[in-house]
């Protein structure tokens, strides 16, 4: 496909001799099964396809220890004190994960169960032959029905034909995954343990084929080793998968696929926060400040609409993508109000790792040159990607065989949420020119 940015050559620099992938095992058998959090999904998409809600185990051990959440400072009327205490919170929150880093925590790896919630949304006709299976990774932040204003636009498409199911993944501190493990989740988060909670899913619990209909459990049954050994090496057996991960998880998607290439035939890499070493952490800092600082209640729905909208930061998005966030991202507290499924501290707590952004910059340059890499960033003038367009124009060539991007000039870093229509047709150009053109029958 054309790009946008003509290749820019990296610039040099000191490896951080990246980690090697932690191996996982699954722990199906010991875990006591749960109930969703929220109602969950079963019912129409849209005309051809239907949605359901389902959940599975994630990568166990984590790398990182089970330690207490850090204290959020109370609510104050006193603007200055309550700042002055985010600020401290913030250091504090830093130098653990620096220290976590360093090796300074000692704790052992935490093996709390933890679940990641999945929907799918699956062609309710099937007429035999093998279409494509996408999977949707969000944004940190965001619940995994945040895409589903672009899936709107892309299974309304004529590209739909193409396409049999769509699994939007959640991560653990996330949506309704954050409900289910709120009480398990640990005061500090590596992305490496995102990264594996996806292979995990892809390995151990994505159902063969996409012909199974409506008959999933809500908690998804482990497959035989042998499929997954099978996986490792080979891939899918009965399934075309396009993987598409924007922001943190297209970071995820970088890690997971260095070590499992043949389970990422395509990767759509929607501003992937994967950041060169040695950039200044100032921008992290006020991040996190924001992030802790912001409302996580209100006494309805209807207040948290009104409100949000009115914000600068919200007031940029596409509607229908703030209504599901006001829709999914939040659920009714004790107060009889309404407040964010994840919190602003866990938020947080999944920002403030710069290791793995590093380690998904510097490993762009191994992901296999088989698995073609479609990247779409942002064209805003005020916003035109992750530490700014040099760095943007630098990372989309990182790994220049089997590349190529586009410029979204309507978004800022948050595609999805500004310009999902935008981004339903580049994901849909890329679909019809790398698979409309085989027989269905081959994909």
């Amino acid at each position: 496909m054309t790009s946008t940015y003509p290749f820019e050559p990296t610039p040099q620099w000191t490896t951080i001799n990246p980690r090697s992938f932690l191996p996982f095992r699954t722990r199906a058998g010991d875990l006591e099964t749960h109930p969703l959090p929220s109602p969950p999904r079963n019912r129409l998409f849209n005309d051809n396809y239907a949605v359901t809600t389902h959940f599975v185990p994630a990568a166990c051990p984590r790398l990182t220890p089970d330690i207490p959440l850090p204290v959020v400072p109370k609510l104050s009327t006193n603007s200055t004190e309550r700042k002055q205490g985010i600020q401290q919170l913030v250091a504090k929150i830093v130098e653990r994960q620096e220290r976590f880093v360093q090796g300074g925590l000692g704790e052992e790896r935490s093996e709390k169960p933890l679940w990641n919630c999945v929907n799918r949304y699956v062609k309710r006709v099937q007429d035999g032959r093998k279409g494509l299976t996408l999977f949707f990774a969000h944004a940190n932040g965001f619940p995994k029905e945040i895409w589903e204003t672009t899936l709107r636009y892309l299974l309304s498409s004529s590209t739909a034909s193409l396409i049999d199911e769509v699994w939007s993944w959640e991560a653990v501190q996330h949506g309704d995954a954050a409900l289910i493990n709120e009480s398990n989740l640990s005061g500090i988060f590596d992305w490496q343990d995102n990264a594996r909670d996806i292979a995990h899913f892809l390995l151990h619990y994505l159902p063969e084929d996409a012909s199974l209909q409506a008959s999933l459990p809500a908690h998804l049954h482990p497959l035989l080793e042998s499929i997954s050994e099978s996986r490792k090496t080979n891939g899918f057996s009965s399934r075309s998968l396009v993987t598409v991960g924007h922001s943190l998880r297209g970071c995820s998607l970088i890690l997971a696929a260095v070590d499992f290439p043949a389970l990422f035939p395509s990767i759509v890499l929607v501003d992937p926060v994967a950041i060169q070493p040695g950039s200044s952490l100032d921008l992290l800092r006020n991040t996190l400040a924001v992030t802790i600082g912001r409302r996580e209640r209100w006494s309805s729905r209807e207040e948290a609409w009104n409100l949000l909208r009115a914000s600068p930061f919200f007031r940029a998005w596409h509607p229908d993508t703030l209504q599901l966030y006001v829709t999914y991202g939040l659920c009714e507290d004790s107060q009889g109000g309404v407040k964010l499924k994840m919190s602003g501290l866990h938020e947080a707590l999944a920002t403030v790792d710069r290791i793995a952004p590093n380690e998904a910059w510097e490993l762009l340059e191994k992901v296999d040159e088989r698995i073609e890499l479609r990247w779409i960033v942002p064209g805003k003038a005020e916003d035109k990607g992750v530490m700014g367009e040099e760095a943007t124009r630098v990372r989309v060539w990182r790994r220049p065989a089997n590349s190529s991007n586009v410029v979204i000039h309507s978004a800022g870093h948050l595609i999805a949420q500004e310009s999902p229509e935008e981004l339903a047709q580049e994901i849909s150009a890329f679909l019809e020119r790398k698979y409309r053109l085989r027989s269905r029958a081959h994909l």
